[in-house]
């Protein structure tokens, strides 16, 4: 592995992309301390503090912390990310945009100029929605987060966070089209990750207090160890369909003949599931938040009942987990036309009559594919708040943040390793960590 690091240096231009991402994102995160104008830090951090369990807590781990300070990149990269999936889930719906997914580079574009269009309007929705929810807020001392509103407020409100989101989508782009990996995704990835220190701060603090001993540290550290490698181990995994080609002659050439397969992904839908379930549950709780809780006992419980380590909520959030793997999978992924293509193609599954049959025979497979691909999700998503809130184990890393860190560092990595292997030198893993098996 030291020898592959080692390795990038010699390549000029893989260096400097690796150094343009890192600029890039370090540009990200001094963004991220830049204050909103207008607002009391002291009172909006004590806000947050106590409403971690609620999509205020979700929406500021996907931003890096920006949020719980109001930062000009408060709105993160959620917006593009929302834009997007709802574009891919359009494309289901309306013929132009489904004809612009099969239109190639050109296609893809126009698509990618639609998403940039809903980020700014998302943005300013959004924008205008915090900067008004804002203004009634105040902190659990009574202190006003806001201290003075009105529509200037408002207006400089939405136009700070709108330039600090598109801001954002351009460094991901810059990233993604000079730099190494998905800009996006490493814009999220840094988020997350920034917390990691201060997180191994706390645990300290725990030891060095006597609330943690040595011993269950190390428990700890195994098990965060052990669950990276069973993401790892489930995200590079494949269902490996065979397709033999049949022999055509065209003119005096002879085509096809050859053996290949179909990969499906166990996890096809990534991290989508947990995000868009988390949202949903948590959305009653935060709306409990600006409503007189104590004045309606059935409301009081309904909160109890969907925060995060009561029962209740881990059956709603597993049974979401499934819900969207599926819903996802089937928008993403469709057998009908791989099968039609493939038949097209003169290609076939052994043992499995082109067209129809195929197409139903690679559902099948897809769907016990996808059972076993929500299992994994929602086990990886459980698992923290069992530690958190059951065992009282500092977990620092969510299930939803630990599937998003784990899969961007493979997916970098392995940009990495192909710059590495076209130029003859060695990778980080010898025997093809990358590799899907």
């Amino acid at each position: 592995m030291i020898g592959g690091f080692q390795n990038i240096a010699k390549i000029p231009e893989l260096k400097k992309k690796i150094l343009f991402t890192l600029f890039m994102l370090a540009v990200y995160r001094v963004g991220c301390h830049i204050p909103t104008p207008g607002i009391d830090g002291a009172a909006l951090a004590a806000f947050f503090n106590a409403r971690q369990g609620t999509l205020f807590g979700l929406f500021d781990m996907f931003s890096g912390g920006a949020l719980s300070q109001m930062s000009v990149m408060a709105l993160g990269i959620m917006p593009y990310i929302s834009a997007s999936i709802i574009l891919e889930l359009m494309t289901v719906v309306v013929p132009y945009l489904e004809k612009l997914k099969k239109e190639g580079e050109q296609g893809r574009k126009k698509i990618t100029q639609y998403t940039r269009y809903g980020t700014v309007i998302l943005s300013i929705i959004q924008g205008f929605g915090i900067a008004v929810g804002l203004e009634n807020m105040t902190s659990p001392g009574g202190a006003m987060i806001v201290p003075t509103g009105g529509w200037g407020f408002r207006l400089l409100t939405v136009i700070t966070l709108t330039a600090g989101t598109s801001f954002l989508m351009w460094l991901g782009e810059q990233i993604t089209e000079r730099g190494i990996g998905n800009g996006i995704s490493l814009i999220i990835f840094s988020g997350i990750v920034a917390r990691f220190p201060v997180g191994v701060a706390n645990t300290f603090r725990l030891m060095s207090t006597g609330e943690l001993t040595p011993f269950f540290m190390i428990l700890i550290v195994a098990l965060m160890i052990a669950v990276v490698g069973a993401i790892v181990f489930v995200e590079r995994g494949q269902r490996r369909i065979p397709v033999q080609y049949a022999k055509r002659v065209i003119g005096r050439k002879m085509y096809g003949g050859q053996s290949t397969h179909l990969p499906l992904k166990v996890n096809t839908a990534g991290v989508i599931p947990p995000i868009f379930a988390s949202s949903i549950i948590m959305f009653p709780a935060t709306i409990a938040n600006f409503l007189s809780v104590d004045e309606f006992p059935w409301l009081q419980y309904i909160v109890k009942a969907l925060s995060p380590g009561h029962i209740i909520y881990t059956l709603i959030y597993v049974t979401f987990i499934f819900f969207f793997c599926y819903f996802y999978t089937a928008v993403h992924f469709n057998p009908v036309d791989v099968a039609d293509n493939m038949k097209r193609a003169g290609g076939f599954i052994p043992g499995i009559r082109p067209g129809k049959n195929t197409a139903e025979y690679i559902d099948r497979v897809l769907t016990r594919l996808t059972f076993s691909g929500a299992i994994y999700v929602s086990a990886v998503c459980v698992l923290p708040t069992i530690l958190i809130y059951h065992l009282h184990v500092p977990f620092y890393f969510g299930g939803t943040g630990l599937l998003i860190v784990v899969g961007v560092a493979m997916d970098t990595t392995n940009q990495i390793e192909s710059h590495l292997l076209t130029r003859h030198y060695e990778s980080f893993m010898k025997k093809g960590f990358g590799k899907a098996r």
